[in-house]
């Protein structure tokens, strides 16, 4: 999934209306606090893919292609063609369609077609917005649309749609083992899916984060971002806050999108089970970063707090009969993961390249303690998640240090009081197995 954050019913958002995701939780693990490496896509999928760690010269982008960024490493899809596995990737998986092509047994796919269904409304709206707000760097369409279509107008309907016709043939050559990835498009930018999933929310039921337009005091340079991705959409504002009625309804989009592609999980689910592949086939459900929503003023991702880094991860794993459905992980998980235990979980070897661990331990004893840290960067910053802490570090291009800031989760769980000044030994501390971890990761680049 594209920008899905933690928001649904099995995360402990009451007002979600998620079905699909929630039967994930109850077939198979959810992981409490996964988190991804780096807060955007291209990036983010490159390390999962790769289960590499980003550095300043690796995964720096949205348009990172992990074949060019790290050219040693075997891709995931590629380590499973090369054992036997017939390999296919279905809308977004990496960023860019051709990257490690010669991972997938034949090209990625990708649907054709807009994302809008009223073009004539996109277009008037685009002509109000250059008038509105002038000089913005690019003019989209709005960012929000609720149309009365059926699910395959849209792009994650059409890839759904493809999703079941490869299992169908899959499934006729139940002998060749199948490596299948399937990236859905939404909840991500613009907030477009059919009517019935915005009538699943009463929008007067809908609140702003607790901390909506209030950054923390005494954030580093570039810690808070200036939601560049949001203001190119029609009706955005170039600068200043979304009013509250603007963030209300940006907030209720993000909602229809996550109602509308858990119904798209749901299609596949049924169709595993339909097929009797449901009983040997491991399913693993990711969004590849969190999102804000309004959360410290902020739209997107882009950042180094804990609303950028944390994100769903729910597997399912019916061959292995000492996991019990149902399990949540509270331990620290990374997305880097997800590749050794799928090694694991299958019976392949783990490439030496990779610097994830496997997650199976904690998936058979969710009472396992799970990693001690999850780290992550974002262009100036570097970040590091302990059990209770997150503390990030922003330096210049030249090494230089210009601000630090840190948070207490068992206090502060939204990240509202920088006490890095107050707890400068546990900051430190943290600083130093930062700097260790970052040093192994471009040992091994």
């Amino acid at each position: 999934m594209d920008d899905l954050r933690p928001q649904t019913a099995s995360y402990g958002q009451a007002l979600m209306r998620t079905p699909n995701f929630d039967r994930l939780s109850q077939k198979g693990v959810l992981f409490e606090r996964a988190y991804c490496i780096m807060p955007t896509c291209g990036a983010s999928r490159a390390a999962l893919m790769t289960s590499l760690r980003p550095t300043r010269e690796r995964f720096v982008n949205h348009l990172t292609w992990a074949e060019r960024d790290a050219p040693g490493a075997t891709t995931l899809n590629r380590h499973f063609k090369d054992n036997g596995y017939t390999t296919l990737s279905l809308g977004k998986v990496f960023h860019n369609a051709p990257d490690s092509a010669d991972g997938w047994t034949e090209p990625a796919w990708r649907p054709g077609g807009n994302e809008y269904q009223n073009r004539e409304a996109v277009q008037r709206a685009i002509a109000e917005d250059k008038i509105r707000n002038p000089g913005k760097r690019e003019y989209r369409g709005p960012a929000v649309e609720a149309a009365v279509a059926g699910d395959d107008a849209y792009p994650d309907g059409r890839i759904a749609n493809e999703a079941l016709r490869r299992l169908r043939g899959l499934a006729e050559s139940p002998d060749k083992p199948f490596f299948l990835a399937v990236g859905f498009l939404k909840p991500h930018l613009p907030f477009v899916a059919p009517q019935k999933y915005w009538d699943l929310y009463d929008r007067e039921k809908i609140e702003l984060p607790e901390n909506y337009s209030r950054p923390p005091n005494d954030t580093p340079p570039g810690a808070v971002h200036k939601s560049g991705e949001l203001r190119v959409y029609a009706g955005i504002p170039a600068t200043g806050p979304l009013d509250e009625a603007g963030a209300k309804e940006l907030i209720h989009g993000y909602y229809a999108c996550v109602s509308f592609v858990d119904a798209q999980i749901g299609k596949l689910l049924d169709e595993l089970d339909r097929l009797d592949l449901s009983r040997n086939t491991i399913v693993v459900l990711w969004g590849d970063h969190g999102w804000q929503l309004g959360d410290h003023g902020m739209w997107n991702k882009h950042s180094c707090f804990e609303t950028s880094m944390h994100a769903p991860l729910w597997v399912i794993a019916p061959m292995k009969k000492d996991i019990q459905p149902g399990t949540r992980v509270k331990g620290l998980t990374e997305f880097i993961d997800i590749y050794p235990s799928l090694c694991e979980l299958t019976g392949l070897p783990i490439p030496l390249h990779v610097q994830g661990a496997s997650f199976l331990p904690q998936m058979r004893d969710p009472s396992l303690p799970g990693k001690s840290h999850a780290v992550g960067r974002f262009l100036a910053g570097d970040t590091i998640r302990s059990e209770n802490e997150r503390f990030s570090i922003y330096t210049s291009t030249a090494g230089q240090h210009t601000g630090t800031m840190m948070y207490d989760h068992r206090v502060d769980p939204k990240e509202n009081i920088n006490v890095v000044a107050e707890r400068r030994a546990e900051a430190e501390a943290l600083q130093i197995k930062l700097a260790e971890i970052k040093a192994s990761s471009v040992a091994d680049k």
